[in-house]
């Protein structure tokens, strides 16, 4: 099985790096349009292979998309990442040229590829890669959710004092700091409602903590978060790749679920060999569907900031 990682920094070189040591994939080709970038960090990534025990090949290409040939599946992180002080959304006329540039370069070479997306911001980009590739909407992911729903059960865990393996719960909604929707009134330790354990508002603290994980880290790194992305998107690689069927809050385009249409946000979605298999459709109370309708406005705000930049 193939594997393609398009942009060779922080966040794609860990994503190389986990999928490999978890050997589950034959090949992995790092991709970047800077001269010699991924050679060098495949290069470095293979001389741990023997120290971390994977058989996984990894090769770095300039700006080569030849070599991505006969990928399964294609994951795009390239564009600029988030600086101090910076939105996901500022980041829109820049990385909206790079991901429409590289889905369709992708399929060019792989027209069997599932596609993931990481660059941000990541719900309208992963709805530029459905209009630029006409792909089924299956075979796009944004990885979002997937990584808000990790750091909803970091911040949980660290409130419960407990280890993160006895927590469960999910983050859905648009994956921006106001438009998460950290599913407390779900979310369990051991299947025990958290709200057993936790006040009101402690719970509504971690809310608003997991809404600003990924700016607290870009203000603490003074860049975006790279180990957190590469482990989310390996995982959900492996979901595929090993057609798993596991459920992941992911940025999915909806076809009337959840009342919306045509939009890519939030949602949770069983993740097998096809890509998005079947999106689930949870029962959410009242607050819950309103925060979600408001975190779908913000997306279709982001939507139309991208019809401009690419008008």
């Amino acid at each position: 099985m193939k594997v393609t990682v398009v942009g060779a920094g922080a966040v794609g070189a860990s994503c190389a790096e986990y999928i490999a040591i978890k050997d589950f994939a034959s090949e992995v080709v790092l991709v970047d349009i800077k001269e010699g970038f991924a050679e060098g960090k495949a290069m470095d990534l293979m001389q741990t292979a023997t120290l971390l025990g994977f058989d996984t090949k990894i090769t770095g290409v300039t700006n080569d998309y030849s070599k991505t040939a006969g990928s399964d599946v294609a994951v795009i992180t390239s564009g600029i990442p988030r600086k101090p002080g910076m939105s996901r959304e500022e980041l829109i006329g820049i990385n909206a040229g790079i991901v429409k540039t590289v889905a369709t370069s992708l399929i060019k070479h792989s027209p069997n590829v599932i596609i993931i997306v990481v660059s941000n911001p990541m719900d309208t980009m992963a709805y530029l890669a459905h209009k630029a590739t006409g792909l089924p909407k299956n075979r796009i992911i944004g990885m979002g959710g997937a990584l808000d729903s990790a750091r909803f059960l970091y911040r949980l865990s660290e409130a419960l004092g407990c280890p993160a393996s006895d927590v469960a719960g999910m983050v859905i909604g648009g994956h921006s700091d106001t438009g998460m929707i950290p599913l407390t009134r779900l979310a369990v330790r051991n299947g025990v409602p958290v709200s057993e354990f936790l006040s009101t508002e402690k719970l509504a603290e971690v809310s608003e903590e997991t809404k600003v994980g990924g700016a607290t880290l870009t203000r603490l790194l003074g860049t975006s978060a790279w180990y957190a992305p590469g482990a989310a998107v390996s995982s959900m690689v492996q979901a595929i790749l090993c057609d798993q069927k596991k459920m992941f809050p992911c940025s999915v385009m909806l076809d009337g679920e959840y009342g919306l249409k045509d939009i890519c946000i939030g949602a949770p979605a069983i993740i097998g060999k096809n890509g998005v298999e079947k999106i689930v459709e949870i029962k959410l109370d009242a607050a819950e569907k309103a925060l979600l309708a408001e975190s779908a406005d913000g997306v279709r705000k982001t939507n139309d900031l991208l019809e401009e930049a690419t008008a």
